[in-house]
Formats: structure tokens, sequence, C-alpha cells
């Protein structure tokens, strides 16, 4: 028998405000990378309010791996109408994810969800600090994807 899916917690995104912003979603293989990412994305903002930020790590059962249910649920939850914007660590979540959004899977995501093209930690924290702005999707994704060029040496 299946393991429940733990539906991410209530408390962990902001309710929508006059002012609605993109949402995001953390995906990485592992729970703790994830909720540590994002905890980590959500610190960078400093003082101000956070957008919709939720970590989607591991199985429905805790273990490595991803999971299609728990990834949905978050973007359902983080969903504010102005699109959502999903951050992979590798592999088989952007894979599960680009199912996801492709039109043979029965879960709607919600519209305008995209994938993110960036390295998972510095990339978290330009679209989290950007959809915590106000920026719309196009500038949320174009600051996660600008990530990658950031030279460290």
């Amino acid at each position: 028998m299946a393991a429940a899916v733990e539906q991410p917690a209530e408390a962990e995104v902001p309710a929508p405000e006059a002012d609605p912003r993109v949402g995001v979603v953390l995906v990485s293989h592992s729970r703790e990378v994830a909720e540590a990412t994002a905890e980590l994305a959500k610190a960078m903002v400093g003082s101000g309010d956070v957008a919709p930020v939720l970590a989607a790590g591991g199985t429905d059962d805790g273990r490595i791996g991803t999971s299609a249910e728990l990834i949905h649920a978050a973007a359902l939850k983080v969903d504010q109408g102005r699109g959502v914007a999903v951050l992979c660590d590798m592999g088989s979540a952007v894979l599960t994810v680009q199912a996801l959004l492709g039109d043979g899977d029965e879960r709607a995501m919600p519209a305008d969800t995209r994938i993110v093209d960036a390295p998972f930690v510095e990339g978290a924290v330009g679209v989290v600090v950007t959809a915590s702005v106000g920026g719309d999707l196009a500038m949320v994704l174009a600051a996660g994807e600008d990530a990658r060029n950031y030279r460290k040496g």
C-alpha cells in the first residue's frame, strides 16, 4: 500500500496579498536539501515579504527521489495567478516536472508554470528574491537563469 502524500504545511506559504506574486517550488531529490535551500533563499529576501515558496523534496515516504504528487501539491499551493517557477536540482526531478507539464499527465499544473533552467542554490536565491519584490514570471525566470553566469573565480 502506498504511503500517504504529505501536503506542504499551510504556514509555509503567505496568504495571497492585494498584489499577488509569482509562486516558487524548489524540487530536490532530498527533502532536507529542498527545505534548506528554501530557507536560505527566503532569508536572502531580508526584511521584506517573501513570495510564496515551497520545498518539494524527496519521495512521499521520505526517501531520496522525487514525487509528482508532492510537486503538484506544492505548485497548486503557491499559485497566486501570476505563474509558478519550478527549480529542480537534477535528472529525474526535471523529468518529473516535465511530465507534469506535459499533456499526458492527469494532474493539471497551474497556468504559466515554468521550469527554471538554473543552478539549484544560486538560482533559488535569484528566483525567490525577484518574485518577492514583485517581478513577473519572465523576470523571475531570467533572475534564476542569470545565476548560471555568476563567476566564482
